[in-house]
């Protein structure tokens, strides 16, 4: 069996704000550096052979506090970043909604759907995850490893995994520093963990 650990990052300033980062590399805040080694100091006990993450700083900062627990390093995979929000970048839900109006109208009703203006599809990140997973999940038969990205772009993945439709992504909620887990057998791969956020409790909440 191999096990793949997916993991979301920590807060970040624009998460506070309730701004679309997509590509953006914005930095975790405080709390958010906090929250990844409270994710560490979880996954500690885990025999973890190798650790990957989005090559936005979020998620690799993250991924670095993780694996100091276990002496190894972080190799950085562009494929898991989040969705690339394109024009909306920076921007809040009013700000994007006041401009965009019917596309936003869809964002969470009908992702699937949605053409962000300048930026990827839903289905592209699907694509590039699910691929890039595929990949790790194969060099990494019978072992255990952590993968470090973003709620949209691990919504993708869990849909893929599960066969839901991606117009129903949003219904599965991904916190700072969510701990997920996929278990690989031959024939089959099972969700055993879903937005585990255990470790922050009584500390950051």
């Amino acid at each position: 069996m191999t096990k793949v650990i997916l993991v979301r990052h920590g807060q970040t300033l624009w998460n506070l704000e309730m701004k679309y980062q997509g590509h953006c590399d914005v930095a975790l805040t405080e709390k958010g550096v906090e929250q990844a080694m409270l994710a560490a100091k979880r996954l500690a006990g885990e025999d973890i052979s190798a650790i990957y993450a989005s090559d936005l700083s979020r998620a690799l900062k993250t991924a670095e506090c993780i694996a100091k627990e276990h002496n190894l390093p972080v190799t950085t995979i562009p494929g898991l970043r989040e969705i690339n929000f394109g024009e909306w970048e920076g921007l809040t839900f009013e700000g994007i909604n006041s401009q965009w109006t019917e596309s936003m109208s869809k964002l969470f009703t009908h992702p699937d759907e949605i053409i962000i203006p300048g930026g990827e599809t839903f289905r592209e990140v699907k694509e590039r995850a699910t691929s890039a997973l595929a990949e790790l999940v194969a060099k990494h038969s019978n072992q255990t490893i952590v993968v470090v990205s973003h709620g949209g772009t691990i919504r993708t993945l869990l849909c893929a995994v599960l066969n839901i439709h991606l117009n129903h992504m949003w219904n599965i909620k991904q916190d700072n520093t969510a701990i997920n887990m996929l278990e690989y057998y031959d024939d089959k791969v099972m969700v055993s963990l879903v937005n585990d956020v255990h470790h922050l409790t009584n500390t950051l909440r």
